[in-house]
Order: structure tokens, then C-alpha cells, then sequence
């Protein structure tokens, strides 16, 4: 019983956001998801006593009183005793009333949430979500505004999932001129390089579950650039859990080992902090862990230029 209730709580409350943003017009506040759900959660408590169905906004309801001027609750007052009203006098009328001429009401009503338009745009920008808003359509269509929402957010929820399982790494360099870092792509073929190093910059949040699949990412890309330096890009890196800590902490014994040094640079201050407490902080100490990539690079440079000088 309580997981149906839960259930239906959550359905009601997704369709009532989604409506409440969809309707939003310019220069009115956002609303507040928080404030939503607790004020959802009232109503159906206090219909629950009273054996009320539940309670929930909607997109066609909404639609309806949009069309009809509503700006504030009173709007909500005036539906509820016109239904009153309409029940108690008006009900063996609106009976008689084909289901079709209602449903002809709701789509001249919703007509204006069709926006195609808005789909060739939202595919310009960002591929990926014009599979979200393809999937929402399709999922409301067969199966309803309140499923297709689900459905929608659920391939969302999967799709964020997916992203923090498999973060990008890039491989870095400098717009050429500049103190600009960026990947490298074919997009850029003049950015600079530098022979033996390697810069690797990670994305996102490191943590148990995608450890090692950027471990075996940086692994491979070491393994083909076979670099003597690699500096840890971590400009981007919000958080690193301890299992990513651990198998970074491997890592380095292990490109020690080959004889490789690990450089870090640009670590946030919650991620430096975690690694300073750790013992890869002591093995790096401050000569191998950077303020940003610039220096990081430029002592590079330097290194480079004594040891050709000591070579002539």
C-alpha cells in the first residue's frame, strides 16, 4: 500500500513541475520543486482523511486555465466551485456530452505546447537531449502525459548515469602563441606538444564505480604516447573518492616503476586538500603538484632548457 501511495506521490509531483515550468511565462518566479512536493504532500494528506483522489497539477488542467486569463490561486477556487457546481446541477448535461467534443476542448487548449520548432533547436545545441525530448514525445503520445514525463526522466536519469561511468579523458595541449589548454583534436593540428610529456585532463567526479575504466583509459594512452612526464590535468575534476585516490596512488608507484614521474596540476581545493592528506601528497610534495597547468608546463620548459644546456 505505501509503495503505490509513494508511487503516485512521485508521478503527481513530476507532472506537476513539469507543468509548472512549462507554463511558466517570462518574468514570473520559478517555482520551487521543495515547496512544490511539501505543498503535494499536504493536499494528498489531508485528502487522504477525507477520502479525496489525489491531488496533483496537470498539464492539460493548466493549459485550460491559462487560456482562460488565471494568474494567481483564486484560479484554483473558481474550478473547484464551478465542479461543485457543475456536479451537483449541471452533471446529467455534461454527461450527455460525447467524450470527443471534450477531448476536441483539451487539444484547442494544449494545441500551443506543440512547438516543433523547438526540437530543431534543441538538436543544434546538444544532440543528446533532443533524444530526451524525442523519447518524451514518443512516451506521451503512446502512453500518456504522466508515463511519458517517466519515461523521459527515467532515459535521463540513465543517460547522467552513464555519463559519470565513463568520463572523458582528454589528452591536452596549447593553442599555439597563447597560454590557452585545450584538447587536442584534428579540429586544432597546430597546437603544441612537447616530446615526452604528456598532459591527460579528467572530467567529473572519480569515484568507485568509474576508477577503473579511467585508469585503464590513462593506461592506454600512456602506453601509446610513451611519455617520461605525465601531468594530471585536474582543472575539471570535482571530487575523488578514496578507491579512485588508491588507484591513482598505484598508478604512480607503477609509472615510477617504468620509470615515468606523475606531475598534478590545478586541483580544486577540496580535491587537493584530499590528495595533501594522503600519501601520494608526501610522495609528490610541492615539487610535483602545481598551482595551474601554466606552471606546471613552464617548469617543464625549464627543466628541458638546463638539461639541453648541460648536454652541449
Amino acid at each position: 500500500m505505501w509503495p503505490a501511495a509513494t508511487g503516485i506521490a512521485l508521478m503527481s509531483f513530476t507532472e506537476s513541475i513539469a507543468a509548472a515550468r512549462a507554463f511558466a511565462a517570462p518574468g514570473e518566479p520559478r517555482p520551487a520543486p521543495n515547496r512544490e512536493l511539501l505543498a503535494i504532500g499536504c493536499a494528498n494528506l489531508a485528502g487522504g482523511l477525507l477520502g479525496a483522489m489525489p491531488a496533483g497539477g496537470g498539464t492539460t488542467q493548466t493549459a485550460v486555465n491559462r487560456k482562460a486569463g488565471a494568474r494567481t490561486q483564486l484560479a484554483a477556487l473558481v474550478t473547484a466551485a464551478v465542479s461543485l457546481a457543475t456536479l451537483l446541477v449541471l452533471a446529467p448535461l455534461i454527461g450527455l456530452m460525447p467524450q470527443a467534443a471534450l477531448a476536441a476542448v483539451v487539444v484547442a487548449y494544449s494545441i500551443d505546447l506543440i512547438q516543433p520548432g523547438e526540437f530543431l533547436v534543441i538538436r543544434r545545441v546538444r544532440r543528446i537531449e533532443f533524444r530526451w525530448a524525442v523519447i518524451a514525445f514518443v512516451g506521451v503520445v503512446l502512453l500518456g502525459t504522466l508515463q511519458g514525463i517517466i519515461v523521459a526522466v527515467v532515459a535521463s536519469l540513465l543517460a547522467l548515469a552513464q555519463q559519470a561511468y565513463d568520463p572523458p579523458v582528454h589528452v591536452v595541449g596549447r593553442k599555439r602563441g597563447t597560454d590557452v589548454f585545450r584538447p587536442r583534436s584534428s579540429d586544432h593540428p597546430d597546437d603544441e606538444s612537447w616530446p615526452g610529456l604528456l598532459i591527460l585532463r579528467l572530467e567529473g567526479r572519480a569515484f568507485f564505480l568509474n576508477a577503473q575504466r579511467i585508469g585503464d583509459r590513462m593506461t592506454q594512452l600512456i602506453a601509446t604516447e610513451k611519455p617520461t612526464l605525465v601531468i594530471l590535468d585536474g582543472r575539471s575534476l570535482i571530487d575523488i573518492e578514496y578507491t579512485a585516490l588508491k588507484m591513482l596512488i598505484e598508478a604512480e608507484e607503477r609509472l615510477r616503476t617504468n620509470g615515468i614521474t606523475l606531475w598534478l596540476a590545478s586541483l580544486n581545493p577540496q580535491v587537493l586538500k584530499t590528495v595533501q592528506q594522503s600519501p601520494l601528497g608526501d610522495t609528490l610534495g610541492r615539487a610535483r603538484m602545481f598551482f595551474n597547468l601554466h606552471s606546471a608546463v613552464a617548469h617543464y620548459e625549464q627543466l628541458q632548457s638546463k638539461q639541453i644546456a648541460v648536454n652541449h
